[in-house]
């Protein structure tokens, strides 16, 4: 008995690696593929020959140096991606603090402009007022540091 049930394990694998697949396009223009050859009326037959397996595997040299070299690769791509990020997100801090020195000179000028009396610190940290030229000084150094940094 053990020898029957070996002998007909041994045949359906036999049979299951002779066989063809075979592929072709239907009366609707449909691909079919299947196992059994095509009935009626086909397109472009075609059977699929099933692939041997790939030869002896590389040397274990070889395959250490390959190993090696994508490693290799890997790494170098991973600190190129790395670098990209931190430049990107540099950019970004730069493009964002010169936005805030941006409103902050403009929000000075508009000060400057709206005809109130302001005050400023000297270096002692004394408060004072400015008069008329020292304002007319702050508006136009204002005005040139919004045009030069909000462009």
């Amino acid at each position: 008995m053990k020898r029957f049930v070996l002998t007909a394990a041994l045949l359906c694998i036999v049979a299951a690696a002779q066989a063809q697949i075979y592929k072709w396009q239907d009366q609707n223009n449909r691909t079919v593929i299947s196992d059994r050859p095509p009935t009626g009326i086909v397109r472009k037959p075609r059977t699929i020959e099933a692939e041997a397996p790939p030869a002896a595997p590389p040397a274990a040299a070889d395959a250490g140096k390959a190993m090696a070299d994508r490693e290799m690769d890997f790494r170098k791509r991973q600190k190129e991606s790395a670098e990209r990020t931190e430049k990107a997100e540099k950019e970004q801090r730069l493009t964002a603090q010169r936005q805030e020195d941006c409103d902050a000179a403009r929000r000075s000028l508009q000060a400057m402009e709206s005809g109130e009396r302001v005050a400023m610190r000297d270096a002692r940290g004394e408060r004072y007022f400015l008069d008329d030229s020292q304002r007319q000084q702050e508006t136009a150094r204002i005005r040139q540091t919004v045009q030069s940094n909000c462009k």
